[in-house]
């Protein structure tokens, strides 16, 4: 995985001109501070003398000749780099504003306190598809991003694919996403959105075409039907305890306030990244997620410790 947050390093055109921006207004910042540096200092070693010698008298302060033309030297300056630095950032915005060619692959993203549902689009209903906090795209194509909130507003980012897109309550947004590498792209909410803001998170993961076209007959696939008396018995818990807010495609489970959960261990991570994806991890957020990230809609059930494990078992083996 890249590193987190480090959007000066690009992997994809929408983020190119971003990162050459970047790194250009960095180089600008430091070469400004360097300068006023020396300045400071030659102010500071090369003061004037404040008494007459001799005399102990002040001496009246004049304005030498040259004075004001550095100053106008240094203000047409900086005036000719702030212009060039304004234009420099609408061009880049240009640049970033729409991909190349027309995507041939839409995904509708929604924001929500704090999680990210993701719904692939397809002519054919049985070609849609529902997931969370995982985008997953082909390499070397643009992927059109359909943004929508459920509640608040909210910022998606992907720093190194692309910029900040806003997500705001009853208006939809678009943003679009090129990799040019196969990898896994960490991603967040970049705008303040209550107090579980730091665990909204997601991931992009870039993958070969054939390997994305794969992934995506997977994750079509219902949830295999349990085949062990702990695994029915998971899914029956299941059933009665947790149905109303999330789905199960090939089961009862219809609900829609939470993530859908066909393939739930097909994934890194739960709870919108607040936790690797495993045994261990699954029971205690199943079992209390209020104490790992308090306000959130998932509740603590307190399942008793039997019904606890045939749930997570059967979570387990919804690959």
């Amino acid at each position: 995985m890249a590193t987190p947050l480090n959007y000066l390093r690009s992997f994809g055109p929408a983020a190119d001109p971003l990162a050459a921006l970047g790194w250009g207004l960095i180089a600008i910042s430091l070469a400004v501070t360097a300068i006023i540096a020396v300045l400071l200092a030659l102010a500071i070693f090369r003061h004037r003398d404040t008494d007459r010698p001799g005399t102990g008298e002040p001496l009246p302060v004049t304005r030498e000749s040259k004075g004001m033309a550095w100053i106008y030297i240094g203000v047409g300056i900086t005036a000719v780099v702030l212009f060039a630095s304004t234009l420099w950032t609408v061009r880049t915005v240009t640049a970033v504003y729409s991909p190349a060619s027309t995507p041939a692959l839409t995904v509708d993203v929604t924001a929500r306190q704090w999680w990210w549902e993701v719904k692939y689009r397809g002519d054919d209903p049985a070609l849609a598809l529902t997931t969370a906090n995982e985008i997953h795209i082909p390499t070397g194509e643009p992927v059109r991003i359909n943004l929508a909130s459920a509640d608040v507003i909210h910022s998606f980012w992907v720093p190194q694919l692309a910029g900040k897109t806003d997500v705001i309550p009853g208006k939809n947004n678009t943003a679009w996403l090129q990799a040019e590498k196969a990898g896994d792209y960490f991603a967040r909410c970049g705008e303040y959105c209550g107090a579980q803001h730091a665990h909204m998170e997601f991931h992009v993961i870039a993958q070969a075409p054939a390997d994305f076209a794969a992934w995506r007959r997977r994750q079509l696939a219902a949830a295999a039907a349990p085949e062990t008396v702990e695994l029915r018995h998971g899914q029956q818990v299941f059933l009665m305890r947790c149905s109303v807010c999330h789905a199960v495609r090939g089961t009862l489970a219809g609900g829609n306030f939470g993530p859908d959960l066909t393939h739930l261990a097909s994934r890194a991570t739960i709870a919108a990244g607040l936790l690797a994806n495993n045994a261990e991890n699954d029971a205690a957020w199943v079992d209390d997620a209020q104490a790992l990230k308090p306000g959130s809609g998932m509740p603590a059930l307190h399942l008793p410790a039997r019904e606890l494990a045939d749930v997570v078992a059967y979570l387990r083996s919804l690959k």
